[in-house]
């Protein structure tokens, strides 16, 4: 059995966590320190709890407070090379923390959870994405990434749980207040995916085993959390109330796979 739960998901700060048979993981970190603890209290954790964090790439949101919790709580980080470099480029360096290196291709283990990253385009130096799995169930989390690819559908087809990035409403982006030039990063291919685009991948790839999908990663100012799951839940064939959606401020509680 494994089950999943956010602590907040948005450009404020993401951080998720997975559990099976005991092994806890946080993907991402990217809440301060103590807001993080706060929140996994909410869940019913302790950080004491958690036998390490998964990075997906250096961006702020997601790894900005990595080492600082991980050093506070003694907890090892994996994360690929490319966001290693990044993150020291920034001045953010590992310290005391143990930091494994991970590539996009290669699976691991920690505890009783199998971690397979997997590449995406994104406008970051090495980032992956995440499948998590205890052998007979698949969480797949997609958070961040501009274009779809055959190679994310390979990965994604067949899991029993989606944790899926419907950042943007392709209407109020380019109708919002952001200058020309962010607007063409968010949507493009390296930037992040639109709930048509969502939809899209959602439609294209084998559905056969879903038992949860939540939308994350909602814009606050070009998104609304109706036109996500309408979205969504056109691709399903579904009630739009069955479609999960991760919160900034609450995340979502947890959700089980057995």
């Amino acid at each position: 059995m494994i089950r999943f739960a956010s602590l907040g998901s948005g450009s404020k700060g993401n951080c998720l966590v997975a559990e099976c048979d005991g092994t806890r993981l946080l993907l991402d970190c990217g809440l301060a320190p103590r807001e993080t603890e706060r929140r996994l209290e909410r869940l019913g954790l302790a950080p004491a709890d958690l036998a390490g964090i998964i990075i997906t790439h250096e961006h702020d949101d997601h790894a900005g407070e990595v080492y600082a919790f991980a050093e506070l709580h003694g907890l090892p980080v994996w994360m690929t090379w490319g966001t290693q470099a990044a993150l020291a480029a920034e001045g953010k360096v590992a310290g005391e923390v143990e930091t494994r290196t991970i590539e996009g291709r290669n699976a691991f283990a920690v505890g009783a959870i199998e971690v397979r990253p997997f590449t995406v385009p994104h406008d970051a130096r090495e980032p992956v994405q995440f499948v998590l799995s205890d052998g007979a169930f698949r969480l797949g989390v997609l958070t961040d990434i501009g274009t779809p690819t055959a190679h994310v559908e390979a990965v994604l087809s067949g899991c029993d749980a989606l944790v899926l990035e419907c950042n943007y409403d392709a209407d109020m982006l380019w109708a919002g207040e952001y200058p020309k030039w962010l607007k063409e990063r968010i949507a493009g291919p390296f930037g992040h995916l639109a709930n048509a685009a969502a939809a899209q991948l959602l439609g294209a790839i084998d559905r056969s085993r879903l038992q949860h999908v939540v939308g994350a990663h909602l814009s606050q100012q070009n998104n609304r959390p109706e036109l996500a799951r309408a979205a969504l839940a056109g691709a399903l064939g579904c009630q739009a109330e069955w479609v999960g959606l991760a919160t900034q401020e609450d995340g979502f509680a947890w959700r089980e796979l057995r």
